[in-house]
């Protein structure tokens, strides 16, 4: 029995320190710099190129915060911990308080308290009127205010009014408000996704029909990549306007798009898309991350058969927009298998917008098409591409190369227009450039859900501050002389106190006071109360 009772009181002390709203703050805290990981240290499922090259550059380090997730932050187990804690803790701390804030509502202000003097704010002045109208004035001035009357032993009457309970309401909304953030954030997590795609700007499409049309997807716990947004996008033109320094000011991106009851009626509808002002559209929206060029060669072999491709090359440099990649190409009309893995080429080097030599090594001197210019390395042979090994669209499987299967064949600068002429008769032609874009396609279900939770927790936190919970009582005695001319004179008492250290209730207070007691401010309180007029006592 003992054993029974320790395990439960060792499991209520666990949820009385979980649930209490210091250990939240020590979560959210630890919440926060958990996150720190994730902003300055590449994750993979963000940026897979730039955590193997944090390997590179720190490769005795690297191993370690690979084993404690470091590279991959928000989907480990100890921020998903730290995640569901804070969770629980918000939630464990916030149901008794709506239970005492009800009973706060439907309780009556506390009784007037027999010495008011001892109270921080206090006056007291006798005014010409009964105190039944005094009383009266004072409930016309109390207006809004929870308010309770009482009598005393002595036989005085007086008011008891509190006012600003909406404090602790947008306390509790605040904190509501933060859980729904954790809860939206999460819903996104589960049921969003991000997918990223480069499209030429030449008219091509992309549509989203699934995740094979993406050259990086990222997809929610609860996403297959099988129910995705029917959505497709055309982009028919790229303007880039930079500055002398050759800083980008602009991109417009001059597109097309469907969706909806669009895609049966084959109904395109015209959007210019700029930077930071995606398009919203079928529940998703489509941003612009980047832009680079698409060099355009053509094949020519000995027997007449020539085939063109446009293929993005990755920019290297931003600032010049100095790009590297690789198009490759079969030879049309080559039946049989080894004869076509021994005749493959690739196109492989650096392309610049505006060349700028240093001998005959090309480099780019401006991000604009100025004067294009490659500078390119023909490969021949087995380009692996059939081996079942994934390879990246902008370089060539090294293996290859370095067991003799794929051989440089020749090596030259080229402008538009000109050509390389192979060992064997074949000829590559650079025809011109393309510009492309980089889109990322974003869905989001909760957003709106958390967009509505991030305005509660302004309101909420704005209401909490701005508002003061604080208690004022009026005392009222009949006074034993009358006035002049018989009237009658009441003693009145007003007493106040603020339950939460603000400044400012001092100034309330006085205005009230001095509504209700009609004194000329050298006592707190100046001017009189409807028709009851007075003067100090």
């Amino acid at each position: 029995m003992s054993k029974v009772r320790f395990a439960l009181a060792f499991l209520r002390n666990t949820w009385r320190g979980l649930t209490s709203m210091r250990t939240a703050l020590v979560l959210l805290f630890l919440l926060a710099m958990a996150a720190l990981p994730g902003a300055l240290i590449p994750q993979r499922s963000l940026n897979p190129p730039q955590v193997d090259k944090y390997f590179q550059d720190y490769p005795e380090i690297a191993p370690v915060l690979d084993k404690i997730g470091v590279f991959e932050v928000f989907s480990s187990v100890w921020f998903a911990a730290i995640y569901v804690l804070l969770f629980i803790s918000l939630i464990g701390c916030l149901l008794p308080r709506c239970l005492e804030y009800y009973r706060q509502l439907r309780g009556r202000p506390v009784r007037t308290p027999k010495n008011l003097r001892r109270m921080p704010h206090h006056a007291e002045a006798t005014v010409d009127g009964t105190p039944d109208e005094v009383l009266a004035a004072a409930r016309r001035r109390l207006r809004g205010w929870r308010k309770e009357e009482h009598t005393d032993d002595e036989g005085r009457r007086s008011i008891s009014a509190e006012h600003g309970y909406l404090r602790e309401l947008g306390n509790l909304i605040f904190h509501f408000a933060l859980v729904g953030l954790l809860v939206g954030v999460a819903g996104g997590k589960l049921y969003g996704y991000e997918g990223q795609v480069i499209v030429l700007a030449d008219g091509s499409e992309f549509c989203n029909s699934g995740t094979y049309n993406y050259d990086a997807f990222r997809a929610g716990l609860r996403v297959d990549g099988t129910n995705l947004s029917p959505l497709c996008v055309r982009v028919n033109d790229l303007k880039v306007t930079y500055q002398p320094t050759g800083q980008a000011e602009s991109y417009r991106v001059g597109m097309e798009y469907q969706s909806g009851r669009d895609l049966q009626n084959n109904q395109w509808r015209p959007y210019e898309l700029q930077v930071n002002h995606p398009l919203r559209t079928a529940g998703d929206r489509i941003y612009l991350t980047d832009v680079g060029y698409a060099p355009t060669f053509t094949v020519t072999w000995p027997d007449g058969q020539h085939r063109t491709s446009t293929v993005q090359w990755q920019p290297m440099d931003p600032t010049t927009k100095l790009s590297q990649g690789a198009t490759k190409f079969d030879q049309p009309g080559v039946t049989d298998e080894v004869q076509r893995r021994r005749t493959q080429l690739a196109v492989t080097g650096l392309f610049a917008p505006t060349a700028a030599y240093d001998g005959t090594v090309l480099s780019s001197q401006f991000p604009d098409l100025l004067d294009p210019a490659v500078a390119v390395d023909v490969l021949r042979g087995d380009l692996g591409l059939d081996s079942g090994r994934g390879q990246s669209i902008f370089g060539v499987d090294q293996k290859m190369a370095e067991s003799g299967r794929l051989q440089r064949v020749a090596r030259q600068n080229l402008r538009v227009d000109e050509q390389i002429r192979l060992d064997d008769g074949t000829t590559i032609h650079f025809d011109g450039v393309e510009r492309w874009a980089n889109l990322q396609v974003s869905h989001d279900p909760f957003q709106p859900f958390v967009l509505g939770a991030a305005i509660a927790v302004i309101f909420g936190i704005g209401a909490s501050l701005s508002i003061k919970r604080r208690r004022i009582w009026v005392r009222v005695a009949e006074h034993p002389e009358t006035g002049e001319g018989g009237s009658a004179r009441t003693v009145v008492e007003v007493g106040g106190l603020a339950r939460t250290d603000q400044a400012g209730y001092g100034e309330e207070f006085i205005t009230v006071a001095e509504d209700l007691l009609g004194t000329d401010g050298s006592d707190p309180a100046p001017s009189g109360v409807a028709s009851v007029r007075g003067r100090n006592s």
